[in-house]
């Protein structure tokens, strides 16, 4: 199991990272390296909704701190993954349309950091989370029903 510590650290990391302003051409050597570098981002997302969604089913008991730990991690690396999304840096998940709807896709990526933002602040109580995690999600699985392969 990962701990809070782990990923904190890593989302830190690839907050550090992201931060340069190396193109995004320049920053990959090999097409593998994006996929790596995009689907490393989204697994530390994945990771922290998976302990905010826990805590809004009731799987977990709500911890105000955790949950404000995760929602910053979140907003955080939701910048990230999307310099990973480069023509020729293809995976088996990435649908072909994300390429051919760039604009569409740019567009679910602005969704995604601005409910993102949200997060942090609705952590403080259980029914805010429950709602701000539900549109977080929402806005994931709405990307991912038109962009991704499963």
């Amino acid at each position: 199991m990962v701990s809070l510590r782990s990923l904190a650290f890593a989302a830190s990391a690839a907050l550090v990272g992201g931060l340069f302003s190396i193109p995004a051409s320049a920053q990959f050597a090999k097409a593998e390296d994006a996929v790596k570098y995009r689907q490393s981002a989204m697994f530390i997302m994945n990771a922290n909704m998976g302990r905010l969604a826990a805590m809004t089913r009731g799987d977990r008991p709500f911890d105000a701190a955790v949950a404000q730990n995760s929602a910053r991690a979140i907003e955080a690396v939701s910048k990230l993954p999307w310099d990973g999304f480069q023509k020729g840096a293809d995976s088996k998940r990435a649908k072909p349309e994300i390429w051919a709807s760039a604009a569409d896709f740019k567009g679910y990526q602005d969704k995604l950091m601005a409910e993102a933002a949200k997060l942090p602040g609705a952590a403080a109580s259980l029914d805010s989370l429950k709602q701000q995690v539900g549109a977080t999600g929402g806005v994931c699985k709405s990307c991912h029903d038109k962009f991704r392969n499963d």
